[in-house]
């Protein structure tokens, strides 16, 4: 990361500008293209100042802190950033319309029909579809509690995906070849 660092009413020191530098460092992991810090540290009687804005991955962020001490300031207003940065990066992934699973797989009637908790996460249950007819795979829905039944067709050996619907009619999902 670009980091420039600017003193207002305090001396320079390389000290704080390595401190400064090195913890802005752990945004990279965040950033995938080049970003740029902007980094003013000032003391105004007893108030250390410590503003931070980053710019860059379609991002334009703004920190502000003050406190008795310098280095403080700077943790308060990195620790602000890294939540902003945070909070972006998720709404640019939600409008993209990425999952928040921890792993993709495909989803069976257990995650389909339970209960949607409060975290917003999708359950993610492995598998195993056995060849069948339509016919067969419909007997078997119908011999069972389940609402759905993914399946590979044996006629076209794409996997298909057989539900019940409220009305008590089925429907089958098959992929266009």
């Amino acid at each position: 990361m670009q980091t420039s660092v600017t003193f207002k009413k305090l001396a320079p020191s390389d000290h704080l500008k390595a401190y400064v530098s090195e913890k802005l460092d752990r945004f990279d992991k965040y950033l995938h293209n080049p970003a740029e810090a902007n980094v003013v540290l000032s003391v105004e009687k007893f108030r250390h100042i410590a503003e931070i804005t980053i710019i860059g991955d379609r991002l334009n962020i703004i920190g502000k802190e003050e406190t008795e001490d310098m280095y403080s300031a700077i943790d308060m207003v990195l620790d602000k950033l890294d939540k902003q940065i945070k909070k972006s990066k998720e709404k640019i992934r939600e409008r993209r319309g990425g999952f928040k699973a921890k792993e993709l797989g495909t989803m069976t009637e257990a995650s389909a029909l339970e209960p949607e908790d409060s975290s917003g996460e999708l359950m993610v249950e492995s598998i195993e579809y056995k060849p069948m007819d339509v016919e067969e795979a419909l007997m078997q829905l119908k011999l069972v509690n389940d609402n759905i039944l993914v399946f590979t067709n044996a006629r076209s050996d794409q996997v298909n995906v057989l539900y019940r619907r409220k009305s008590g009619n089925f429907c089958l999902i098959q992929p266009i070849i």
